[in-house]
């Protein structure tokens, strides 16, 4: 699996100074919970899983979760779980008759809902062979080490690998009389397993919901000051460049709304240079469809030290993955910074900046570990062209 799919061999070789790298479950931790992106996730009970997965429905997708929680109704968790082993059989199928090569396939995980059922699930591991891991949701101090023991005794019956990534989205979390208290908590059990954490995640709906909250079009998930601190709190203690934990951004909700009230902020420029009116068109398909809102949030994301996104609409994956490229300007100056240890400062690419060797090297790390994944853009490259 390689990240921008949907893009041609010529337009790759415009566009990239580095290409991107391939990677499949088995490519080393660090590089692999860098490699999520977009993380989609998709009901248990859709019926054409394995056939849109095969077939390549959507050539940008790289990391699909098939859920088994809030995506469908309490109801329908039994079918849902039927299917789930429904699908994933007809994709091992697919793979042992060679109609499909494994390294063509997404990075897939399974959603669950509580430690019993998750350990339930493995009690048929051999199913899930192409899955990379588990998602964990209403993660807490409470039921926290039963989900991770169970995904570790998985890995050693099996001989597997599986992955976990817990989901903080409980109300002892975004309550501020608790939160702290259940952090550390919750990041005493995490540390504990840290070889099989991939990637933590935040659940941003269920936030919001514990306060009556859905944010609108016109607003980021930084605009909800409530969500926003506990997020702050959380990369505080999660985010620390000592434990080189990765922390993904909340989900994209955008609801079409005409009668918008604020101003759309995506620059002509970019657009036009790239694409000339083409560009221009472009730009105002997304503004029609209302992304521009996901564009800002996801540019706020890597601000805040959050790498990829959840997304809940395959339209949302192109401009996610896109904006984890790495820039020509960003490469140049992470390798001064590497080339130039024991130095004390050095003129940045674009002489627009110093790099301080010492104080920037955390995020030079970063930068180069991303490269190898999302690669690099031409010097004269905008992000706009990955969309």
């Amino acid at each position: 699996m390689k990240h921008y799919g949907h893009l041609t061999e010529q337009e790759r070789n415009q566009i990239f100074y580095i290409q991107p790298t391939e990677f499949n479950k088995n490519t080393p931790k660090d590089e692999l919970a860098n490699a999520l992106g977009a993380t989609m996730y998709t009901p248990a009970t859709k019926g054409d899983i394995a056939e849109s997965l095969i077939n390549r429905k959507y050539p940008a997708l790289t990391t699909n979760v098939l859920c088994l929680e809030d995506s469908i109704g309490d109801e329908e968790v039994e079918e849902a779980e039927k299917n789930l082993f429904h699908q994933l059989d007809l994709l091992n199928q697919a793979v042992e008759e060679g109609n499909v090569n494994e390294n063509d396939l997404p990075l897939l995980f399974v959603r669950v809902r509580t430690p019993e059922q998750l350990i339930k699930l493995l009690e048929q591991g051999e199913k899930f062979k192409l899955v990379t891991g588990f998602n964990l949701p209403k993660f807490s101090s409470q039921n926290g080490e039963a989900f991770l023991k169970a995904i570790m005794k998985a890995n050693k019956k099996y001989n597997e690998s599986w992955y976990a990534m817990p989901i903080l989205e409980t109300p002892e979390i975004i309550y501020i009389e608790y939160r702290m208290v259940e952090l550390i908590k919750i990041k005493g059990i995490i540390d504990n397993f840290q070889e099989i954490i991939l990637n933590i995640r935040l659940g941003g709906t269920d936030f919001s919901s514990l306060y009556g909250i859905r944010r609108g079009i016109d607003f980021t998930i930084y605009n909800i000051h409530v969500i926003s601190n506990a997020m702050s709190d959380i990369v505080n203690l999660f985010g620390r460049a000592s434990q080189n934990y990765t922390i993904s951004g909340v989900v994209w909700e955008y609801f079409p709304d005409k009668n918008r009230m604020l101003k759309p902020q995506l620059r002509f420029t970019p657009f036009y240079k790239q694409k000339g009116v083409e560009g221009l068109k472009q730009r105002e398909d997304i503004i029609c469809k209302e992304i521009d809102g996901l564009v800002k949030e996801i540019i706020l994301d890597k601000a805040n030290n959050f790498v990829g996104k959840t997304v809940i609409h395959p339209s949302h994956i192109t401009y996610v993955n896109g904006l984890q490229v790495v820039t020509y300007e960003e490469y140049m100056d992470a390798m001064a910074i590497l080339n130039n240890q024991g130095k004390g400062v050095v003129k940045g690419e674009g002489g627009n900046k110093m790099n301080e060797i010492k104080p920037h090297h955390n995020w030079a790390m970063k930068v180069i570990n991303k490269s190898k994944i999302y690669g690099v853009l031409n010097k004269d490259a905008e992000y706009v062209q990955l969309f």
